[in-house]
This record gives C-alpha cells, structure tokens and sequence, in this order.
C-alpha cells in the first residue's frame, strides 16, 4: 500500500513538472513573439523616418538647370563674379551663371528690352529715362544695392610727390585748370600730367562727371578707356599719370599703381576697406553700387529667382575679398525679404 502510494506521487510529481515546462516554454515563446514585433515596429518607424528625411533633403537641396544672364558694370563686374562662381561651385553646378561687363549705360540698353538680361549691374543708380524705359515696356524691376565703393585716384608707383590731394586740387587737374605738376607745387616735376579714366559707358565716369566735378567738362587730353586693365597698364607705365577708377581695381593692383590720399577738409584719407562708407571719413568719394533685377524673369524662372535669393543672403561674406565695403546688415536683410517677396 505504501509502495503504490508512493508510485502515484512520483507520477503525480513528474507530469506537474513537465506541465511546468510546457508553460514555461509558451511563456517565453510569447514574451519573444512580442519582442520581435516590437523590433519590427520599431524598424518600420525608423526606416520611414529615414524615407521622410531624405525626401525632406531631397526638396531642400532641389537641384535646377538653366541660364541666368547678367551685364552691366565693369566696376561691380568683380563681385558680381565671385557670386557667379561660388554659386556654380557650391550651390547649383546644373545653373549656368554667365556675367559681362560692358559697363553701366550699356548695361541697361540690354538689361531694359523684351527677352532681355535677368540683371543689370551698376555703378551708379537707374536714370530716369531709364525708368521710364522700363515702364513703357511694362518692365518691373528690383534695385539691389550690392555694396559700397570708394572712388580711387591712382598714380604711377615712382610718383612720389603727389601722394596727398586735396579734393580741389583732384578737380583742377580733370578738368585742365592746372597742366604741370609744377602748378600745384612749385616743388614737384615741371612736367604734364596725363589723364585717365572709364569712358562713358561706365557709371564710374558718370558718378566721377556728375557728383565729383558736377557736370563740367573733363580736359580735351584725358585719355578714356573702355576696360579697367587697359587704364591699370597706362597708368603703370606713364610717370606723368593720374587716373580714376574704383577701389577695386586698385586693390587687386597694389604692387603697379598708387593711391593718391584725399583731403575733405580734415586732413588726407586714403581709401580703404576701414575708410569708405557713407558716413566714413572717405565718404566723400564713396558711392553705392547696384545690381537690378527683372521680377518677372525672377518669377518665371527658378534659378534666376534662387540666384537673386542668393546674391541678398551672401553678399556681405564676399563683398571685401573683391575690394568693397559690406552694406549694414538691416540693409541686407531688407533687400533679402524683398526679394523672397517675389515668390
């Protein structure tokens, strides 16, 4: 009796151990269902996100195709430039960003017809008869003012004598009341200056014209080019010679020509990027220089309105590597709410 008492509770004792097992088993076969479809969820989420962050780059970084066609200034032609290059470089390679420079007046008889240019630069701002232009052809343009220049008065690097000029004196010897160094200071060379400058499709001869020596006419013998080189290398060869140009063009040629200081009133100033501004010491020869837009290309077309965008945002960040002063910066971010206006 006792033996089978015993048998039975060994059975007993064996089947709940293996229904133990059994539950066990289940248990975690469920606990591991459960984990596996949690991993699941948590991939497919991940995954998406992923799918939703790189379709949100993807917009982001939109690449565009196309041409934006810009004239005008020889002056702003350098910044203008560097703009065009960083942006094919960094920012939209498939955008063909092409500038000339024929100059500020023939800028804008490109700039204001049908199918014309996307942007006229200028060293000077739009004429009346030129607004007036764009209105007839129902034409909506956007000034841009891209920087400040100062107005450089340059010599030859062996002139030695006439490294300081009072603003007079500069315009004595443009417009002929004096011929020989001599009649400025009887200790300087008994020799005859020779003028240089822009010609008259510049707006740098048009500011030099009308705000320095207010609409008289320049000497019979001033020698006026169309390209800024062409004035660095006679200027660089002529010891007698005395030319104008923008500071820009000084600034990448300090090692052929002067810089002649200029006295206001309170002493000589000679331009640079500490010295020109509109309220600045040099402000007297400072002036601003402009790009200006076709909106309607702009709206039509995406990469002249990306382009636009892009010229308001970074056109601090480059403005002195090509020998401007930055505009301040309320002024910037103004154009650039301007421009995204446009969209």
């Amino acid at each position: 009796m006792n033996k089978l008492k015993l048998l039975l509770l060994a059975l007993v004792t064996i089947l709940s151990i293996g229904l133990l097992a059994a539950c066990g088993s289940d248990s975690e076969e469920g606990n591991n269902e459960e984990a596996n479809a949690n991993e699941t969820e948590e991939t497919n989420e991940s995954e998406s996100d992923e799918t939703s962050g790189e379709e949100e780059n993807t917009e982001a970084s939109e690449e565009l195709e196309g041409n934006v066609v810009i004239d005008g200034s020889g002056t702003v032609y350098p910044l203008m430039a560097k703009l065009a290059e960083e942006y094919m470089i960094n920012e939209q390679p498939n955008v063909s960003v092409e500038v000339s420079r024929a100059g500020s007046s023939a800028g804008f008889e490109k700039f204001l017809v049908e199918d014309g240019t996307d942007f006229n630069d200028a060293s000077r701002p739009i004429k009346d008869e030129e607004q007036a232009k764009a209105d007839e052809l129902g034409l909506d343009v956007l000034e841009m003012k891209v920087a400040l220049d100062g107005l450089t008065i340059v010599t030859h690097p062996e002139n030695d004598w006439a490294t300081e000029l009072t603003a007079e004196q500069v315009n004595d010897i443009f417009l002929g009341n004096v011929t020989k160094w001599s009649e400025i200071n009887s200790e300087w060379p008994d020799e005859e200056i020779q003028t240089y400058g822009p010609n008259e499709n510049h707006g740098t001869y048009e500011f030099f014209y009308e705000s320095i020596v207010e609409e008289q006419d320049l000497v019979d013998t001033i020698d006026l080019q169309q390209e800024y080189s062409t004035l660095v290398t006679l200027v660089s060869e002529d010891k007698n010679a005395i030319g104008f140009f923008g500071f820009g063009y000084y600034d990448s040629n300090k090692d052929k020509i002067n810089a002649v200081g200029i006295d206001f009133g309170d002493g000589a100033v000679v331009p640079s990027l500490d010295t020109i501004g509109e309220e600045g010491p040099y402000a007297g020869y400072t002036r601003p220089v402009f790009t200006y837009l076709n909106t309607e290309h702009a709206k039509e077309k995406p990469e002249v309105y990306d382009y636009a965008v892009y010229v308001a945002e970074s056109i601090n960040e480059f403005a002195g590597e090509t020998g401007f002063a930055p505009i301040p910066e309320e002024e910037r971010e103004a154009m650039l709410e301007e421009v995204q206006a446009l969209k």
